[in-house]
């Protein structure tokens, strides 16, 4: 009685099934088919949703069952997805905008009477059951992670990077890759400093990543030790280094470092370095023995009066923080209420994972899963997939508005 109860006001009663078809430029829908359709209401009953059935059993089951709840790996769960959705990414691979063999193959002979009927089946069904896939572990907070592990860093760089210590560089103003490149090569032995070898030869390059992001996300500021040289004659030096470095100091490569605001002592000290090969760069080293002792205390001046700029890192978002982005089109929890938007919750968590990797590789094309997902590591993904797949799900009624 339930179940015929809810089929009635699904697909008798108000409105059974919003049949969207949106141009490629739409903004609102994930994915979509080129056309010029508009928004219409199409109304399925019992007939129509029997008519599905027998469409599902010959053409759907053997893949999403005739339940509608799949149990083969990567394949999705369809019971009680939206059915405008449903149609709207069936018309699609019938149409050539979305691609797989297995579907191409399926709705390739299939009208658009037929997909309809299949979408207002899989619509009326109840949603598959939440999954028992267990919460990922909690990922830890990078931020307070990195604040932690430099804190054995405060003493010679500044508890904020922002050195006061001749002969010690700023940290901050640098692209974290940069940074833990260096790190690196202090720990290899590259570099030559043994008290920096001790000091990083403890980190993980778990470590060194979270430090290098701490460091990138304080403001910057030039370094807070004294300046000698002459800025003037340093600026016109500088003209040389600028393909790298930037034109104001501000590198526009993570592997090559900014140099504004830095400490001029440590910067002297490197050049002498790179000139004298204890500091292996081959590039670096062309350019330093070109370079008299007065022409690098002249460039240290010039950098280290340049204001540094924060590179380009976002903070990392926790799981919780990426789901409040995904429920601004997905629904709370997953459960949609755009008809053109897919219901996740309750989703297979293998599906989810297959799709989110395939917007991010740009195999799965959406202008916004796409950004969205650019962003997402794989430990977000799967943490993400898992959140859904844990959630539950809710049908959806949808309701037609008499004219005015």
């Amino acid at each position: 009685m339930k179940r015929s109860v809810r089929i009635c006001h699904l697909f008798s009663l108000l409105l059974a099934i919003v049949a969207t078809v949106v141009s490629a430029s739409s903004e609102a829908a994930p994915s979509s088919v080129a056309g010029t359709d508009e928004l219409r209401a199409a109304y399925a009953g019992p007939l129509e949703v029997a008519e599905g059935k027998r469409v599902a059993k010959q053409s759907c089951a053997g893949c999403h069952g005739i339940d509608g709840i799949a149990t083969i790996k990567g394949i999705p769960h369809l019971a009680g997805q939206r059915a405008s959705y449903l149609l709207m990414e069936m018309r699609a691979y019938k149409a050539g905008a979305r691609s797989d063999k297995s579907m191409d193959g399926a709705v390739k002979f299939l009208s658009d009477e037929a997909l309809l009927a299949a979408a207002a089946y899989y619509a009326s069904l109840d949603p598959a059951p939440s999954s028992a896939a267990k919460a990922a572990p909690a990922k830890a907070d990078a931020l307070s992670a990195g604040k932690a592990a430099a804190a054995g860093c405060a003493g010679c760089h500044g508890d904020t990077g922002i050195s006061n210590t001749p002969g010690v560089p700023n940290l901050v103003g640098l692209d974290p890759a940069y940074l833990v490149t260096a790190m690196t090569a202090y720990k290899a032995g590259q570099r030559k400093d043994e008290m920096m070898k001790t000091l990083v030869g403890a980190l993980s390059d778990s470590d060194m990543k979270n430090i290098a992001l701490f460091y990138a996300l304080q403001k910057p500021a030039v370094a807070q030790t004294p300046v000698s040289g002459d800025k003037a004659a340093g600026k016109a030096a500088a003209s040389a280094c600028a393909g790298c470095h930037g034109e104001q100091g501000v590198s526009g490569s993570p592997a090559t470092p900014s140099l504004a605001g830095q400490d001029s002592q440590y910067f002297l000290a490197a050049l002498q370095e790179y000139k004298n090969g204890s500091r292996a760069d081959e590039s670096m080293k062309g350019v330093a023995a070109a370079l008299e002792n007065r022409a690098m205390k002249d460039l240290a001046a010039y950098y280290a009066a340049l204001p540094p700029q924060a590179p380009k890192v976002v903070k990392p978002l926790s799981t919780s923080e990426w789901a409040q982005r995904c429920d601004r089109c997905h629904g709370i929890n997953g459960n949609s209420i755009d008809p053109r938007i897919p219901a996740i919750a309750a989703q297979r968590l293998d599906y989810l994972e297959k799709v989110l990797l395939a917007y991010k590789s740009g195999a799965r094309k959406s202008p916004q899963m796409s950004a969205m997902s650019a962003s997402l590591s794989e430990e977000d993904i799967t943490a993400l997939a898992a959140y859904y797949a844990r959630q539950k799900p809710r049908a959806v009624v949808f309701v037609q508005l008499p004219a005015k």
